[in-house]
């Protein structure tokens, strides 16, 4: 059963209130989370519970579903933007743990 998965994006800053910093995972990743987690069916929103890394950086999100792109963002927190000396623009590689086993 997939729990884990690596991958490289870059962050982006989102345009709106708030200017959250992202990172859009890659399809694949997303078609695999969806097929584990049954397309999101009884999660708020479609929202999937995560342990992430970037660098030395541990924390625990939610990673959020984007019809836009077809996958979902994950929020990277300014503490650990700071920490690793990373911003908009950069490609970051990230280790995602899911954190809640689907139902089944």
């Amino acid at each position: 059963m997939l729990d884990r998965l690596s991958f490289s994006a870059c962050l982006w800053v989102y345009p709106g209130k708030g200017g959250w910093t992202f990172v859009t995972l890659p399809k694949d990743c997303a078609d695999q989370i969806r097929f584990v987690n049954g397309h999101g069916k009884g999660k708020a929103f479609g929202m999937v519970k995560v342990k992430a890394q970037l660098g030395s950086s541990v924390w625990q999100t939610t990673i959020w579903p984007d019809k836009t792109s077809g996958s979902f963002l994950l929020p990277v927190k300014s503490a650990v933007r700071k920490k690793q000396r990373v911003g908009a623009g950069d490609k970051v590689d990230i280790d995602l743990t899911l954190k809640s086993p689907p139902d089944l």
